[in-house]
């Protein structure tokens, strides 16, 4: 397929998830709270202000899509307490770190997956987490592999990110019966199963936000 996702939509899809973030933010501190500091939503929410004050400023300017991701990783970094700001910038660091050559004002779907990849890698490499650990790696790792194989397939934007949703949502339902094993809910042993990990509630979001901006293929 030919179809690009452009540089409004990345706009369109960070609007999106700090939404979702607001709506939820009791519902991510619930959740951090049986298995850790209750704040993560309270925190989610401070960096997603800040990325919002980031795109009302860069409005309308000529901008690349890794100028972009950069300034959005900056911003995460900067605000977000705990560890959820180092990994979130990492993700968007790595994601960019694709597109600096490139100077793009628009992605394809398979270098879309790749900067996903890219960006997985990057949680992986600062938070040392692999699957099955209780983190944000058990819903962003199927999300990121749904997006590659559906680009390798050739599907279009809207099914590749509708595939990766539904493996992000099953990926954080996973995290239910795991225990932990890395972070603070990791001092609670067995007691950690039974709880869904809010990092990878905060990534199903993230994953859910991008399938309804791109889904918009009218920009």
């Amino acid at each position: 397929m030919s179809q690009e996702i452009t540089l409004n939509q990345f706009h369109q899809w960070l609007q999106r998830y700090a939404d979702l973030i607001d709506e939820q933010e009791s519902y991510l501190c619930d959740l951090d709270a049986a298995i850790g500091d209750g704040d993560h939503g309270a925190n989610m929410v401070r960096g997603m202000t800040s990325v919002r004050t980031r795109l009302h400023e860069e409005s309308g300017r000529d901008q690349e899509l890794s100028t972009l991701l950069r300034n959005v990783a900056m911003a995460l970094i900067s605000s977000v307490g705990g560890a959820a700001g180092p990994l979130y910038g990492a993700f968007f660091l790595r994601a960019a770190k694709d597109l600096t050559e490139q100077d793009s004002k628009s992605v394809s779907l398979m270098e879309l997956a790749h900067m996903f990849r890219s960006g997985l890698e990057g949680v992986q490499q600062r938070g040392k987490a692999v699957r099955d650990e209780k983190t944000m790696i058990d819903a962003l790792a199927p999300a990121v592999e749904a997006l590659e194989k559906a680009a390798q397939a050739n599907s279009t934007i809207v099914d590749a990110l509708q595939a990766a949703s539904t493996a992000a949502e099953e990926g954080m339902h996973h995290t239910t019966s795991l225990q932990a094993s890395k972070g603070r809910a990791s001092y609670l042993g067995p007691r950690s199963i039974g709880h869904q990990d809010p990092g990878a509630t905060s990534t199903y979001y993230l994953i859910l936000a991008a399938a309804e901006s791109f889904g918009k293929m009218g920009d």
